[in-house]
């Protein structure tokens, strides 16, 4: 209990201490800025926001107390007092508060993360409360009081409700101890083992900026695990960590490598059958849960690129997943598998590796064991038909994996808002019979793989903090309209202008169609250089992995382009239901964003504009050029609603966008025709 105060006492003295917020105009505030408003509203947020009171003091209510104060004397230029006075504002929740007990609110429905933001009148005063059934649902409601005075909405007879849909929403952080980020396009990693388990303030702020947006668990060490996170030392470093992020809402999980037992625990094998292996697990369970509670469990990658797994020792995936789930099953621990599995040197369907590895396991897997899928079948590509495996598993809990790091669009450099992207997969229909049918539907988790780093800006990029927002935004709500998460993340982050507001959510909308037509078009993938996977390198086909080369995507040759999936090649589109699968399969009724993913079709085959499939090619690489230089030129007319180094900054990544769209769209088309020797 004094430990658990005394890191309480840490938490909020470092929240208090940066309660006046830095004015430099530099990212680092993310949509979390706080900067001062004006208009219309301004009185009226003025006479609602007067005091902010709770009744009880506990670390969770504390940091949302000291959040809203923060917000408000940042936005409205006095901070609120700590007694109620006429146009306050009451956070807390039946058990914590007296007053809010006494309302009766109606908070049955929503749940232990929602909340409850509405007008009342407390002992005579006129108040709004936010209130929910627990402490951290009391923060989300708090982060969503000020989300509406940083969006310009009115404070006068509030009357809303929220919760998640989904009960698990996780960054994945591919930081390695050395702190190198794989995939990291923005810097060190945020973790700084060598001064852990000292807390820094960047530290507060992840979880702040991750609580604000509905982000419940961090894996804070990459897929391509190293064991050493799991010896004494690191694990107190990580507890620092866990008791940091705790008030937030935030639990900590790590990646095991599969084969730990035998790299620490000088065991001879890491078969899950082995009776020694589980109790060395078992015991490296108990041991983590001694010092971290509330610890999450663990994400694994096993036979997958080289991992150790269990199928070395004629074990099936199921086999390995239910080892460390019975080891964390009494603590309340879950295990999240990966299914980004295919075999090195088969010339097989790459594809379809994670379907025929993991659907035939449907029902094999205990119920802490989460099977986490990657939205498409291939490997985060600019555009990839929703992976087969959702609404598949029905008896299995399957978590979706996305990417917010930009791996395959361009990095850090080139501005593409995923928000499309994501909503798309979680909308695709999996046409499970009886039941929903969007993949929205059919998820118990959402993983994204984290794109921040030690630079400034967290995210290499102004334009790729919205890619964090957003991927917690869905995960929070997998059925919210990406341009209004646009449009609440550009209000926060930049202004509420207008004449700002309108054109850059056009830009956002466009960006990630504009990538595809420039890199990827009509259903082609994986084209982009070998290993760094940056710029375009179609040509590529000598390496020993025949899935690691290009080539064997677009299997170009002079009489046309695209993979085979229908019955007559892979058979890949037969993993879809029947309903969705009969539309892939059939060349008539494919659209044409996925025609070259199912189908090799002659260079001359007639689109559904009437253009041959080679003009067509070239029509999209044009308009993705056209569109970056169309950003270009938008940007450069917001320099007036816009603060001078933010606006430099952005237009410098958009100019090197350019570039890099020309050379795409150039070097695409010259291999193309080096193939087809078309004009």
């Amino acid at each position: 209990m004094l430990r658990l105060l005394l890191i309480a006492q840490i938490v909020c003295a470092l929240s208090v201490a940066s309660t006046t917020p830095a004015w430099a105009e530099d990212g680092y505030d993310l949509w979390l800025r706080y900067r001062p408003v004006a208009g219309p509203l301004l009185q009226q947020y003025r006479s609602k926001t007067t005091s902010v009171v709770q009744q009880s003091a506990n670390p969770t209510l504390g940091v949302a107390a000291t959040e809203l104060r923060r917000g408000i004397a940042g936005m409205l230029g006095r901070p609120p007092a700590a007694s109620m006075r006429d146009g306050g504002i009451l956070i807390g929740t039946p058990r914590s508060s007296p007053r809010i007990a006494r309302l009766n609110l109606p908070l049955s429905g929503v749940g232990r993360e929602g909340f409850l933001i509405r007008s009342a009148r407390v002992d005579g005063h006129p108040v709004t409360v936010v209130a929910a059934n627990s402490d951290i649902g009391v923060l989300y409601g708090s982060f969503a009081l000020l989300r509406r005075i940083q969006t310009a909405k009115p404070l006068t007879s509030v009357s809303t409700s929220d919760a998640p849909r989904l009960s698990l929403r996780m960054l994945n952080h591919w930081d390695n101890l050395d702190r190198t980020v794989e995939r990291g396009y923005a810097g060190s990693s945020l973790w700084n083992w060598d001064t852990l388990p000292r807390i820094e303030q960047r530290y507060i702020d992840y979880a702040r900026a991750n609580a604000s947006i509905g982000i419940n668990a961090t894996v804070l060490t990459n897929v391509n695990a190293n064991a050493q996170v799991l010896t004494a030392p690191y694990l107190r470093k990580v507890a620092a960590l866990a008791d940091a992020f705790r008030p937030y809402g935030i639990r900590v999980y790590l990646t095991a490598r599969f084969s730990a037992p035998v790299e620490l625990g000088g065991l001879k094998t890491a078969d899950p059958e082995d009776p020694a292996v589980r109790a060395w697990w078992k015991a490296k369970t108990d041991e983590i849960y001694r010092s971290i509670p509330d610890f999450g469990g663990f994400l694994v990658k096993a036979n997958s690129e080289g991992q150790p797994g269990p199928q070395a020792y004629k074990r099936t995936h199921a086999d390995g997943a239910n080892m460390m789930a019975d080891a964390l099953a009494p603590h309340g621990g879950v295990v999240l598998w990966r299914a980004f599995v295919y075999s090195l040197g088969r010339d097989q369907d790459r594809i379809r590796a994670a379907y025929d590895e993991f659907v035939p396991l449907d029902g094999k897997f205990r119920r802490n064991v989460i099977v986490q899928v990657k939205n498409g079948p291939l490997d985060f590509q600019p555009r990839e038909p929703v992976s087969p495996i959702f609404g598949t598993m029905r008896s299995t809990r399957v978590a979706l994996e996305a990417q917010i790091t930009k791996e395959y669009l361009g990095f850090s450099t080139h501005l593409a808002y995923l928000g499309t992207m994501w909503s798309d997969a979680l909308g695709s229909r999996t046409a499970r019979p009886k039941q929903a049918s969007q993949v929205a539907d059919t998820i118990s988790t959402i993983a994204g793989v984290a794109n921040t780093g030690t630079d400034r800006n967290w995210s290499g990029s102004d334009f790729d903090q919205a890619n964090w927002y957003a991927f917690g935004r869905l995960a929070w709500n997998p059925h919210a309209d990406p341009s209004v998460i646009a449009q609440e993340w550009i209000r926060m982050t930049w202004g509420n202008d207008p004449r700002l507001v309108r054109p850059v959510v056009a830009m956002m909308m466009r960006s990630r169609e504009a990538v595809v037509d420039y890199m990827t078009p009509l259903g082609l993938s994986h084209l982009m250089g070998t290993s760094h996977h940056h710029g375009p390198a179609p040509w590529i086909s000598d390496l020993s992995t025949p899935s690691w080369n290009s080539a064997y995507f677009h299997r170009a040759d002079a009489n046309g382009i695209g993979f085979d999936r229908t019955a007559s090649g892979s058979n890949a589109a037969a993993q879809y239901a029947p309903e969705v699968a009969r539309g892939f399969a059939n060349l008539a009724q494919v659209p044409d964003e996925y025609l070259l993913w199912f189908h090799h079709v002659p260079w001359t085959h007639r689109m559904r504009s009437g253009r041959p499939l080679w003009t067509e090619m070239v029509e999209h690489y044009d308009r993705g050029v056209a569109e970056v230089r169309a950003m270009n030129a938008q940007w450069a007319g917001l320099r007036p609603y816009v603060d001078a180094h933010r606006h430099a900054a952005v237009a410098a990544k958009l100019s090197k966008q350019l570039d890099e769209a020309v050379w795409w769209r150039d070097a695409s088309i010259a291999y193309w025709q080096s193939i087809n020797k078309l004009p």
